[in-house]
């Protein structure tokens, strides 16, 4: 168990800047000389990264839908050593699902409950003033057993915005631990999945540093600290086994959504992670047991892996006699053809009968639960996997066999089975956990 105090980054909705100021919190605080924990509430695989860069330590997901406790706090324990844990909530404080007749059930108000963390609300007051407090006062006691530290104003207009806002809280009894000045700069670039990637950013180190500085102007870090809890998370499990001993992974721009829990379980576990970049046409390494295409981006760089000859003739070889499989990007990649959003063509891997389209735009987005109908690697047939599934693709062709029985967070069947192939195997839904027998 980890007694590191620690806290929750919530706010409202997207969109009101929880992101920069976690950023700016992470990075403050270490230069400070704090050892930081950083951990992303949800089924978000971009914010880790970003966290990464600015606390200098992994970041992981909790998501108390997809993950029972004993992973819960095998994640929680990988906070050993810090001096602070805080944590960044996705959507809004109490948005989740409604399975099991649980509201809210995979929430990060939620996920704040279960590790005894109070929660920082960041409210965007543009455009109002006393009001903001009847907001903040509704999310302090809309669940009184959650832990509330207090909130930041984000977005303040002047002084005086700023002293009327703070009447209101002060009448509301709600706690003001920092007021950040409308900047429109700090806004982090984004494209439709939410966040560019980390590794896209053109300067992220000079961003995270004008963050720190900014939040280090308008916050006092040793109130922030204060209101930090430290409370017993869920006795440590153990993280995920690797699916093979020398697991070759695809990782550049166009494919780098993997969980970073899975990576780290695979890696303690004794596995080989074995990382090549199709961007660059390189071949997977000739001796791994298996190979894997994450999610990311293809359709940005389908032209260029259409062409990458020796990338797609490694996979072929493997292929032959070794498992091969791809997570919505990566599962795009195993198939026939990719047509991008201006109706082109690219030839992908083959390795599937898979054609997919972005020229007409569909939404998918939503926790999975997949009961495997054949084994895929790591997990027999009839082995149950949760997972979170989020991309504008669709699907024309999917002529093989599919992979399993996918349903969505309350159960309903999903149509994006994954399929299979020989040994080669893909699923629209990013594997977060295997379900206990």
């Amino acid at each position: 168990m980890t007694n590191s105090p620690g806290l929750m980054i919530s706010a409202p909705a997207s969109g009101t800047g929880k992101t920069t100021v976690m950023l700016g919190l992470l990075r403050a605080l270490r230069d400070a000389g704090d050892v930081v924990q950083p951990f992303k509430s949800g089924p978000d695989y971009i914010d880790p990264a970003f966290h990464l860069a600015a606390a200098g330590r992994p970041s992981f997901n909790f998501d108390t839908w997809a993950m029972d406790a004993h992973l819960l706090g095998a994640i929680a324990h990988k906070a050993s050593g810090a001096d602070l844990c805080i944590a960044e909530g996705s959507m809004g404080l109490f948005d989740g699902v409604a399975t099991r007749g649980r509201f809210g059930f995979g929430s990060s108000a939620e996920t704040a409950m279960t590790l005894g963390w109070p929660v920082v609300l960041v409210l965007d007051v543009s455009g109002q003033a006393q009001s903001a407090a009847a907001a903040a006062l509704g999310f302090r006691t809309y669940n009184p057993d959650l832990p509330f530290a207090g909130v930041i104003l984000n977005r303040v207009a002047s002084p005086r915005h700023e002293r009327l806002t703070r009447l209101g809280m002060e009448r509301a009894g709600v706690r003001v631990l920092g007021a950040l000045p409308r900047r429109g700069d700090l806004k982090l670039p984004e494209r439709h999945l939410g966040l560019i990637q980390a590794i896209e950013h053109p300067d992220l180190e000079a961003a995270i540093a004008g963050y720190a500085d900014f939040l280090r102007d308008h916050v006092d870090l040793a109130i922030l600290k204060a209101a930090s809890t430290a409370a017993d998370a869920p006795a440590p499990g153990n993280l995920p086994k690797p699916p093979a001993q020398r697991i070759a992974i695809a990782r550049d721009e166009a494919f780098s959504f993997t969980y970073p829990h899975l990576l780290e379980g695979w890696r303690e576990a004794g596995a080989e992670i074995l990382p090549f970049s199709p961007l660059a046409d390189e071949a997977p390494a000739a001796d791994a047991d298996l190979v894997w295409l994450p999610g990311g981006y293809p359709e940005l760089h389908a032209g260029r892996i259409a062409t990458a000859g020796t990338f797609k003739a490694g996979l072929q070889r493997h292929a032959e006699n070794r498992p091969v499989h791809g997570e919505c990007g990566g599962y795009m990649a195993l198939g026939v053809g990719l047509i991008d959003k201006d109706g082109t063509r690219h030839e992908m891997a083959g390795l599937l009968g898979l054609v997919t389209s972005y020229e007409k735009r569909k939404f998918h987005l939503g926790y999975r639960r997949a009961v495997l109908k054949t084994p895929l690697p790591g997990f027999d047939s009839g082995a149950a996997l949760r997972g979170h599934e989020f991309h504008y693709s669709t699907i024309l062709e999917q002529p093989d066999a599919p992979l399993a029985d996918v349903f969505d967070a309350d159960g309903g069947p999903v149509p994006e089975t994954g399929s299979r192939r020989g040994h080669v195997t893909g699923t629209f839904f990013h594997l977060i956990a295997g379900e206990a027998e």
